[in-house]
């Protein structure tokens, strides 16, 4: 299983439970829900969230070097796979700038370890992080992209790392491609037509072909089914 495939199981796992991103205390999640501000707008968005925005967008926070550097790991993190898209293909680096400007907290880490990357890469091989080939990139990722493994003096840009991937992931899989990748439907009509085909089959089974007008009968789904004293479904 490739790297793609392993953060596209991570994230599916927190659908259910949220984004990656649950930074707030449980205290923040009550007030969340409260009706505070009254007078909503089309779509649920008050006037002052809608302002709240305008203002972030205005905001810069990464000067352009820094966005170049997040261009290429947010690629390393989520790289163009089958479907041929990568992250920034999907805008994620603007994602990640609005959420520096959403939740500062993640100001200090983010900006000490793009720096972290460039002193690492000039005192390791004597040129910048950009100026670095392909390999030599993956090497410096490889340090801290895994925390069990990491060096205890590279904790810093381990968190770094960590942040940024959960940053990445959530802009990727909560875009329209991220979710065609993942296969996402969503809320949609409850219509059960059986086990796809494709399933069945690569788990060795099948339906037998005397119970498919029997229990697949797109006309009767609204009739509710009834059942013999034995159990058995009156066909």
């Amino acid at each position: 299983m490739n790297r793609r495939e392993n953060l596209k199981l991570l994230f599916t796992g927190t659908l259910a439970s949220g984004l990656l991103l649950t930074n707030c205390d449980p205290k923040d999640k009550v007030e969340d829900y409260s009706p505070r501000i009254a007078g909503g707008t089309p779509g649920a968005r008050t006037a002052e969230e809608i302002a709240y925005d305008q203002r972030l967008l205005s905001e810069v926070f990464f000067t352009d070097e820094e966005r170049k550097k997040l261009n290429v790991l947010v690629d390393i993190i989520m790289p163009a796979g089958e479907n041929g898209v990568s992250a920034t293909d999907v805008d994620v680096p603007d994602f990640i700038e609005f959420m520096m400007k959403d939740y500062p907290p993640f100001q200090t880490p983010m900006r000490g370890g793009l720096m972290w990357l460039d002193n690492y890469s000039d005192d390791t091989y004597g040129k910048k992080f950009l100026a670095l080939s392909e390999s030599e990139r993956m090497e410096v990722i490889d340090l801290i992209a895994w925390p069990d493994k990491a060096p205890a003096e590279l904790a810093g840009a381990v968190n770094f790392f960590n942040i940024l991937r959960n940053l990445t992931c959530t802009g990727y899989f909560t875009t329209e491609k991220g979710f065609q990748y993942m296969g996402y439907k969503g809320n949609t009509p409850n219509v059960w037509d059986g086990v796809p085909d494709e399933v069945l089959k690569k788990h060795g089974f099948e339906y037998p072909e005397k119970y498919k007008d029997l229990y697949l009968k797109p006309e009767e789904r609204g009739t509710v089914a009834q059942w013999d004293e034995e159990g058995n479904l009156i066909g």
